[in-house]
């Protein structure tokens, strides 16, 4: 399946400077329509809002640890609700550790991926999804 580049993508991490980086990176992708949200909390309100209007997001982003709601959090309910439950989520995260590894598998997460990573990384990464 090719890559509409053209789908909303949701960037959502609580710090704004790795936010800028992946929108940044997956703009020199060829993304044009990305949004970005500074938490798990914020994050789910747009999904639901965006699923609401008829125009969900086609890739969610986002970031592990992070106040109100993190990522795994975040996975869970967008696994758990109709209409959404089968958006592509890629994990960013600093745990490497395998158990935390086995529970985003387990949550079913699209793919993850481990801080610090290249701009090569994110598009293997990305690609990889939607092969």
């Amino acid at each position: 399946m090719a890559i509409n580049y053209s789908m909303k993508v949701l960037v959502v991490d609580d710090m704004m400077t790795m936010r800028k980086i992946i929108s940044k990176n997956m703009a020199q992708m060829g993304f044009t329509n990305i949004t970005e949200a500074e938490d798990g909390a914020k994050a789910w309100a747009l999904i639901a809002k965006a699923h609401q209007e008829g125009d969900p997001f086609g890739l969610i982003v986002s970031d592990w640890n992070m106040p109100k709601m993190d990522g795994l959090e975040l996975l869970i309910k967008v696994r758990e609700t109709e209409g959404v439950k089968t958006t592509p989520f890629l994990m960013v995260t600093a745990e490497a550790e395998s158990s935390n590894v086995i529970k985003v598998v387990k949550a079913g997460v699209s793919n993850f991926i481990v801080k610090p990573f290249t701009p090569d990384t994110l598009t293997s990464k990305i690609k990889k999804i939607f092969s």
